[in-house]
């Protein structure tokens, strides 16, 4: 094993602080949706559209970071994508448990696997997006009727972003469970909270 320096301390922070955002919204939403009572449903409401504009925030610093620093590179993939991703699939699905060798080993220029690549850019760029969209289209409701929005897509557009809630609660379970799959229980999260990894040499 060697220790390699994988995430920069941008990466780290924008990680750590769109979790919080990420789980500040499902929290909120959860309370406005009528779950439970813990702040009220006014200051849920509140804190909620906070959040959301902190994230569409974060998300075009986070572009204009990847972008300017090159690290966008890390999404590119060289030779079959969907060969490479079901090979990623099957690791993890049957290898990881017969103790295989990783398909894909993590460096200074490549420290994403294909399914992850995709799994991040789908989030990143359909999956979060879409959830602001249909967020704001919902605050503003009223606004855009009154500008000709058919009054009957009110129901549809609130089941869209509530079903949306759930993919990302489904994703945020999947993601915390696989960063237990490193070569310790702990060395994935120590990661991306020092940036130093240890790697197969």
């Amino acid at each position: 094993m060697r220790k390699i320096y994988l995430y920069a301390r941008f990466q780290r922070f924008w990680h750590w602080m769109q979790a919080l955002i990420i789980f500040g919204l499902l929290f909120t939403g959860m309370e406005v949706h009528g779950l439970f009572k813990i702040m009220g449903y006014e200051a849920a409401f509140h804190v909620h559209n906070f959040f959301a504009v902190a994230l569409l925030s974060f998300i075009v610093l986070a572009f204009f970071w990847y972008i300017t620093t090159g690290d966008f590179r890390q999404y590119l993939t060289e030779g079959n994508l969907v060969e490479k991703i079901l090979m990623q699939a099957r690791y993890y699905v049957i290898g990881i448990f017969r103790n295989e060798p990783h398909p894909f080993k993590k460096n200074e220029i490549s420290r994403l696997n294909p399914l992850q690549r995709i799994t991040y850019l789908g989030l990143t760029l359909v999956g979060l997006p879409l959830q602001i969209i249909f967020g704001f289209i919902y605050y503003y409701f009223n606004e855009l009727v009154d500008l000709g929005m058919n009054p009957a897509w009110l129901e549809p557009v609130a089941h869209i972003h509530t079903l949306l809630a759930y993919l990302l609660i489904g994703f945020v379970v999947m993601h915390v469970y696989m960063t237990t799959t490193g070569h310790t229980v702990t060395s994935n999260i120590k990661a991306m909270i020092t940036g130093w990894e240890e790697v197969e040499d």
